[in-house]
């Protein structure tokens, strides 16, 4: 990173100020990177569970695949998926909530005996694969977080923290040699003025 900055007082104060901001924040985002890092895994965990339990739910509807050529279409449709938020190391994310259903009006007489339970059936896949829909984009959104949390984190331990320690060691040196060089001179006109006098 290629600082600018000039050299005197003020920008060695300024600098000063700067890098202090960094080295205060730099362990906030540590955390903030480490408890993102575990919400991933956890949120991970959490789309394993629930594509397991679909899976599960899925070889149960295989098992009475020809009667769903009966199932009447359009009968059900998810009607309302309703989330809930929780904020997590500062990050807003989904959380599954509920979902509601439409179920079109059939005659119990004439459609086969098995479409209530189908219907059962039915709601509880689809509940599970917006489950892990869900899920997903929870993951998503903490795995972005994650990334740029520890982008700002190497930003500030590798880049700026360096660079700015670096711009007040040349301005305190510059300053230094600023200081020494005019001693020197003055050391040298008193010398002269000495001599002067001595010679007059």
């Amino acid at each position: 990173m290629a600082l600018k900055f000039q050299y005197n007082k003020t920008a060695l104060q300024q600098l000063k100020k700067d890098l202090k901001v960094r080295e205060n924040a730099l362990p906030t985002l540590q955390a903030k990177e480490s408890a993102l890092r575990l919400e991933v895994k956890n949120a991970k965990k959490e789309v394993k569970l629930a594509q397991e339990a679909f899976d599960q739910k899925n070889r149960v509807l295989a098992t009475i695949v020809r009667l769903w050529s009966e199932f009447p279409e359009n009968l059900l449709a998810v009607k309302e998926v309703n989330l809930d938020f929780k904020k997590i190391a500062g990050v807003k994310t989904p959380i599954f909530n509920n979902v509601s259903f439409s179920v079109n009006t059939f005659s119990l007489l004439s459609t086969p005996a098995w479409i209530p339970e189908g219907i059962s059936l039915l709601k509880d896949a689809a509940i599970l694969q917006i489950k892990i829909d869900v899920a997903k984009k929870k993951v998503a959104i903490l795995e972005y977080a994650r990334k740029k949390t520890t982008q700002k984190v190497n930003l500030y331990e590798k880049v700026q923290i360096p660079a700015y320690q670096d711009a007040i060691l040349k301005i305190k040196r510059f300053m230094e040699d600023e200081e020494n060089l005019a001693k020197s001179s003055q050391k040298i006109l008193k010398e002269r003025l000495a001599k002067a006098e001595a010679a007059a």
